[in-house]
């Protein structure tokens, strides 16, 4: 039997047929669509929704790229087993996509994007916003996906579809290949109608599968812990993919070893937990870092081994330092030269604790209490950080964070991604929860907050959601306020002024680059923009896009309007000015270095310094071989 339908709405029909299972929970893979229309999808899919609006939800976007941002944030709340769709019509709407995409891929969170293309036909050529390539027919704007996609196709034909779209679900569900997907689709197509066959729309179920260690490599990652003096666990990302929090945490209570984690892995542990010693790399705790510069054995669990995680390939300065990877994918798994232990997180702890406990291995006495008196003494920094000795006056960034520290219980989810707060958070942060610390660092975006957060509290309604943004990353994405306030989804923004690019600030002055271009303020005579700050009214803005808005101006005025935004039931943006003095003390410095190549010649003096000294830094530079 077949029913005949327009590719379009064989499509949203197919997909809303689409389900996952892992553990024997079952969820819809797309659990809806977000969508700005144009020529190239308004009359395709824009007409398929509306023909199966009742079983296919539709969000109305504002900017592409934070459609896709808002797509990712409900897929990493729904720990991957559920995710968006996003469709767009051809040309900018389509080029829009691309960042989000790599945010996606790179953070290994599956979306599916559906941007309309030209016409497959050609009947008329070129069409309104088409791309002519004079050596290639068949290359659209498009194509620009293909290298940030985990898989990309142009349906050219209605038939074609039907593989296309189960290779896109094979991928969404792969917990090493997903990230995102790219189904083009021809305009001309989408409207075209075809005979389906029934088979194509009938309920399909995705398991999600958790591979086990093979025996030899399990082994091998035995004998290196029961090996080792100054074993360190470096948590990732993936442990949260996996769910795998309560076996890191048996792991760890049975075998005494230390827990740092990425920005990726925060939370796996909660701060209080006695083997959590907090973050790792270049805006880690001074407890992990010392940890990871003397372990003889790192063992990474569902870690991709960023730059900012081995401070530049400077961390981990042990003489005889050996890594052991837990990874579900390969590639991962045998980076710095490493024992790959390639399973599931879940499956893969389980199988170590199993053996270390039938070995009774534990970590060394002397150690223990080592980490944590460490972590005891770092824990006092942060107090001395979040501690507000005068609260009628204008509060630093660490005093902000504090004050939503003290405020917030598990239940509540704090999203981040760019700017100076990401290293404030990594360092201070106390996660209580494993889902409540979301930083996106992969990709480390401006603009992801505010979307993401959204998407966040569609995928938990019952939860307070706050997107954590300074003044330079809401510059660049505000449009979602709007998505929020006309669908009645009640995120919470903290929206921080310091009055520009403070993280990069920061870093241009260690580098030599005299914090230039960096500052929102009026341009100086001398050309450089160092005179007054602008007068831009951040809270005016989020106001007329119809938020709610709390304004701030000192520690106990910042203490009051958390707790009224954390009550409100509407969409509530809260807006603090930050203290930015020198004379201010703010967020411990890095504790670990990061590369950031600096002139090797010049003249002005702060570039001469700062080359010296990122010489000597580089000289203590090691490849694990």
């Amino acid at each position: 039997m077949t029913i005949r339908l327009t590719v379009a709405q064989a499509l949203v029909r197919f997909l809303a047929a689409q389900y996952t299972e892992r553990d024997g929970e079952r969820q819809r893979l797309i659990g809806a669509t977000w969508g700005i229309f144009g020529h190239g999808n308004v009359a395709g899919l824009g007409q398929a929704l509306i023909e199966y609006a009742d079983v296919m939800p539709y969000h109305q976007g504002r900017n592409e790229q934070s459609m896709v941002h808002a797509a990712v944030g409900y897929a990493r709340q729904a720990n991957r087993l559920s995710t968006h769709a996003v469709t767009t019509s051809i040309g900018p709407g389509a080029t829009n996509l691309v960042t989000g995409a790599a945010l996606a891929t790179i953070n290994h969170l599956p979306v599916l994007l559906l941007p309309g293309d030209v016409f497959a036909t050609r009947p008329a050529d070129p069409v309104l916003q088409q791309l002519e390539v004079p050596y290639a027919g068949d290359v659209s704007v498009n194509d620009s996906l293909r290298p940030v996609s985990r898989y990309f196709d142009r349906v050219t034909r209605p038939e074609a579809l039907i593989p296309s779209a189960l290779q896109a679900m094979r991928v969404l569900t792969d917990p090493v290949e997903t990230g995102a997907v790219t189904l083009a689709l021809p305009q001309d197509v989408q409207a075209e109608a075809y005979d389906w066959p029934e088979e194509f729309f009938a309920e399909r179920v995705w398991t999600v599968r958790r591979p086990g260690a093979d025996p030899v490599e399990l082994a091998e990652a035995v004998r290196a812990i029961r090996g080792a003096r100054r074993p360190l666990v470096i948590a990732g990302g993936g442990v949260h993919h996996s769910r795998a929090e309560a076996a890191l945490a048996e792991f760890a209570e049975a075998t005494r070893i230390p827990v740092a984690s990425t920005q990726a892995g925060k939370g796996s542990l909660r701060y209080d937990h006695p083997q959590d010693v907090g973050g790792v790399g270049h805006t880690g705790t001074a407890t992990a870092d010392e940890l990871a510069r003397t372990a003889d054995l790192v063992i990474g669990v569902g870690t991709r081994y960023t730059d900012f995680t081995t401070a530049s390939g400077t961390l981990f300065a042990h003489p005889g330092v050996r890594f052991l990877n837990l990874n579900i994918a390969p590639f991962d798994g045998h980076k710095l030269s490493g024992l790959p232990l390639v399973a599931d997180a879940r499956s893969g702890l389980g199988e170590l604790t199993e053996a270390l406990v039938m070995h009774s291995h534990r970590a060394p006495e002397p150690y223990v209490t080592e980490y944590t008196e460490d972590k005891e003494r770092w824990e006092q920094r942060v107090d001395a950080c979040f501690e507000a000795e005068e609260i009628d006056v204008r509060p630093t960034q660490p005093q902000i964070i504090g004050a939503l520290d003290a405020l917030v219980d598990e239940s509540d989810i704090i999203i981040n991604a760019a700017g100076s707060l990401p290293g404030d958070l990594h360092k201070l942060w106390r996660a209580r929860s494993y889902d409540q610390y979301h930083l996106e660092y992969g990709y480390s975006c401006m603009g992801y907050e505010i979307p993401a957060a959204l998407g966040v509290k569609l995928a938990a309604p019952e939860r307070n959601v706050w997107a954590l943004v300074g003044d330079g990353t809401y510059l660049m994405m505000p449009t979602e306020i709007v998505t929020a306030v006309q669908e009645g989804v009640a995120i919470k923004i903290l929206l921080v002024q310091n009055h520009g690019y403070a993280s990069i600030g920061g870093l241009s002055e260690s580098v030599g680059g005299e914090r230039f271009g960096t500052a929102y303020r009026f341009q100086a005579e001398d050309g450089t923009f160092t005179g007054a700050p602008l007068p831009v009214d951040l809270a005016a803005n989020a106001a007329s896009l119809g938020m709610r808005v709390l304004r701030a101006k000192t520690v106990r005025e910042l203490r009051a309007a958390l707790a009224e935004a954390r009550a409100a039931d509407t969409a509530t943006c809260v807006y603090v000015e930050t203290e930015t003095s020198d004379t201010v003390s703010g967020a411990p410095p890095a504790q670990a270095w990061w590369d950031v190549p600096v002139a090797e010649t010049a003249t002005r003096a702060s570039a001469v310094k700062a080359r010296e000294l990122y010489e000597r830094h580089v000289s203590t530079r090691r490849r694990h071989l």
